[in-house]
């Protein structure tokens, strides 16, 4: 859909300021055109283009967790969320799309300066009703589409079907009268519709779907009444955003009494939801639950919803426009806290069950199911903890999400759950003891043990006073990786040994599996093999009588490790690579790291030394991305050291440091093939036996000369200055020895590899 000039301009906006901001009413079109401004500039960000859609976002204190998830950045130190961004970014080459800053704009702000200042490799677009006002930006007013031009001639069929406008009504009514073209009868009409519409593609989209119903003269008329009652016949034209807001009332209007409900109803739900929760959160009161799906496939086909598929479900999702006008008839209507506390008693519902099922065949399908909620758990989780006389129940909420907060992007934001919802609820309750231990585990996995082993001693002591015994088994077992990590061997085998009697005795399968793995890795890092194996197939037993994967995977490494020091190198491959295959279905990045971490001392056994120092690089990256280098496992460390030791003196220096450098750039997925697959990335010589003398920036430049781009044309294309690319082709001819482009062009085309083509990578996020 058109934009090319606008999608141009942006382009040369960014290459001069590295903050751009796209603004303009709602529904003109300022996400569609950074979305194809940034899909365009691809090429000029080696560390990738990010998208982060923040108007599901309402707490201003999770705009910078939010932002780690979109980078996908799964932290799992203690650090702040800002200072884990800082740290990613610092010296990357990325362009961030802040999607829908207003309701967020000083924080947007800040953040945009801190992330600017700390990363000069960084650009943001950002799109907003208004610009940040931050120190560089440029900004742009996005016009609405194109349209004729009222004082020239009367254009050509041709010529109108191209004006951006028009070719957006046509197209989306074809999509829903088949056969529909523009054709002289109808071109008038449509032409003033568009014109009625200020060319905002919300509006023409809204009103499009119109046509299942009515003919394009129709449609035509019922604008001109419903803008002529706004305007009481006067011949001022309305204010876009009265424009739009006049389109969304009559598209209300229209819909049946049940419709108008269903839509104000859906309005309390943050990013997307499934058909099961719009039947518990919005029926009642005037719909009845099995109507909830003929309403919805009525706003589907009216376009209020818009329909996602993903792998297990379909889900769906309002536009923020018409959320935040649902939202307004929601409140005016009387029945906005009546939603939200359906809403909320939904999500905790939701986390409850999902802590019921976890130990099962259906684990992975809850663990995906909750990502995808992770808007509306956070949505409700902020509801209970703010709503007084919930706040207990806030705490029981964040303590179910256990597995969803360590499988997740959410380790840190999971503790913060915790932390806020244990400092409101200070009763020592048996839900206080639960998630004292509950936020331990996040502790531990951090590395923050003091924080961990005071919460233990406090829900110890509450599990004590009041005879709870699952909290003490808990409490056994998280103290023992505690005494683990600080080196305290036998300390940690007797309280395993606890957790699994405990364990046992409340019939609590999750918790036993946890202490056997444990006791497991002790018995073995202590020399008993037979103990060790003993307790790992325990494991496996009652993994398997449950269906159960994650924690069968974990018992593989395990089991694995010890297999290890026995010395067969070939079995304990086996099930590594076994536990690293589920892991990696999951992306659990921790499970993975343990993983690597093996198969790197089983090459150094088996002396391959190389492929351990491969190995060793790739984890160098996995652990920094982690945050929290071998969290969990820190008695693990020695056998890194020893395997790390051991390589080097096989190895010269020259030929350690190649391999660990060729390790440390594989991305998150390489290293994992390279793991399975005991295969690098290929890395061919260059021409002649030489390897490009070209950066990967160089390579990409020459490739564009080659193409017989100007100078602007390059930094355009690259989201550069065009002094920068001038630059960079000076350097080229210097390195190359040549005197003009034409010799660049020709050295491209003779087939001389670029640094990019021989895997010359910059390093890129695990996570």
């Amino acid at each position: 859909m058109g934009r090319r000039h606008e999608a141009a301009e942006v382009k040369e906006m960014l290459s001069a300021s590295r903050l751009v901001t796209l603004t303009g009413v709602g529904g003109v079109g300022k996400t569609r055109l950074a979305l194809r401004v940034a899909d365009e500039a691809r090429r000029a960000f080696p560390d990738g283009v990010w998208l982060a859609e923040l108007a599901e976002l309402d707490n201003p204190a999770l705009l910078a967790q939010g932002l780690t998830e979109a980078l996908e950045i799964r932290d799992h130190s203690p650090r702040p969320a800002l200072d884990v961004l800082v740290d990613h970014l610092r010296d990357r080459q990325a362009l961030i799309v802040l999607d829908n800053c207003e309701h967020l704009l000083e924080e947007c702000a800040r953040l945009a300066d801190r992330l600017l200042r700390a990363a000069p490799g960084l650009r943001l677009l950002a799109t907003s009703r208004q610009a940040l006002g931050t120190a560089g930006e440029q900004s742009l007013a996005v016009p609405t589409l194109g349209l004729p031009d009222l004082e020239g001639p009367r254009p050509t069929l041709a010529t109108l079907a191209r004006c951006d406008a028009i070719r957006l009504f046509t197209e989306r009514a074809a999509a829903i009268v088949p056969g529909f073209q523009l054709t002289e009868d109808n071109r008038d009409a449509i032409e003033l519709i568009c014109r009625r519409l200020d060319g905002i593609p919300l509006g023409i989209e809204i009103a499009v779907v119109r046509l299942r119903a009515l003919s394009v003269q129709q449609l035509l008329d019922r604008l001109d009444d419903r803008f002529r009652l706004l305007t009481t016949g006067s011949r001022t034209v309305l204010p876009r955003h009265q424009t739009l807001r006049a389109l969304i009332d009559w598209s209300y209007e229209l819909c049946t009494e049940r419709e108008r409900l269903l839509w104000a109803r859906v309005s309390v739900f943050a990013g997307s939801l499934d058909l099961d929760a719009a039947e518990a959160v919005c029926s009642g009161e005037g719909i009845d639950r099995a109507e909830i799906l003929d309403l919805v496939t009525e706003l589907v086909d009216k376009s209020v919803l818009l329909r996602e598929d993903h792998r297990t479900a379909v889900r769906y999702r309002m536009l923020d426009t018409l959320r935040s006008y649902g939202r307004e008839r929601l409140a005016a209507a009387g029945e906005e806290d009546v939603r939200l506390r359906r809403h909320r008693d939904y999500y905790r519902g939701l986390a409850a069950d999902a802590r019921a099922a976890l130990f099962g065949p259906a684990q992975v399908q809850w663990f995906a199911r909750l990502q995808l909620e992770h808007a509306n758990l956070r949505t409700a989780l902020e509801g209970s903890l703010t709503e007084p006389g919930q706040t207990g129940r806030g705490l029981e909420m964040a303590a179910d999400l256990l597995y969803h907060w360590i499988t997740s992007y959410y380790l840190g934001e999971g503790r913060r759950w915790l932390d806020q919802a244990l400092a409101l609820c200070t009763e020592p309750t048996a839900a206080r003891a639960r998630a004292l231990w509950t936020d331990s585990w996040l502790a531990v996995i951090q590395s923050d043990t003091d924080a961990a082993a005071a919460m233990l001693e406090e829900s110890r002591s509450i599990g004590t006073r009041l005879g709870l015994d699952p909290v003490l088994a808990y409490t056994a077992l998280y103290s023992g990786m505690v005494a683990m990590y600080r080196g305290e061997t036998w300390s940690a085998i007797a309280l395993y040994e606890e957790a699994v009697t405990r364990h046992r005795a409340t019939g609590d399968p999750v918790g036993l599996t946890l202490a056997l793995i444990r006791l497991s890795l002790a018995h073995s890092f202590i020399g008993d093999s037979p103990r060790a194996i003993a307790l790992g197939e325990e494991s496996l037993a009652v993994c398997d009588a449950y269906g159960e994967g994650w924690h069968r995977a974990y018992t593989m490494m395990a089991l694995g490790m010890d297999v290890w020091r026995q010395g067969d190198t070939a079995r304990a491959a086996a099930l590594e690579k076994d536990s690293l295959t589920f892991n990696r279905s999951l992306d659990d990045p921790l499970g993975v790291a343990v993983n690597l971490e093996v198969l790197a001392w089983i090459a150094a056994t088996d002396r391959d030394h190389t492929r351990a120092a491969g190995l060793l690089g790739a984890l160098r990256t996995i652990w920094h991305a982690i945050g929290a280098p071998h969290s969990g496992y820190g008695h693990l460390v020695h056998y890194h050291e020893e395997c790390e030791a051991t390589v080097r003196r096989a190895l010269s220096k020259a030929a350690f440091n190649t391999a660990f450098k060729r390790g440390a750039r594989l991305s998150y997925t390489e290293a994992l093939v390279y793991a399975l697959e005991n295969e690098l990335p290929s890395e061919e010589p260059a021409v002649g036996g030489r390897p490009s003398p070209l950066t990967p920036r160089e390579s990409e430049i020459a490739q564009l000369v080659a193409q017989g781009l100007s100078n602007k044309e390059i930094a355009s294309s690259l989201v550069i200055a065009q002094r920068t690319a001038e630059g960079h082709i000076e350097h080229i001819l210097s390195k190359l020895g040549f005197t003009s482009r034409a010799q660049v062009a020709v050295w491209v085309a003779e087939g001389h590899r670029t640094a990019e083509a021989d895997g010359q990578h910059p390093p890129e996020d695990p996570a």
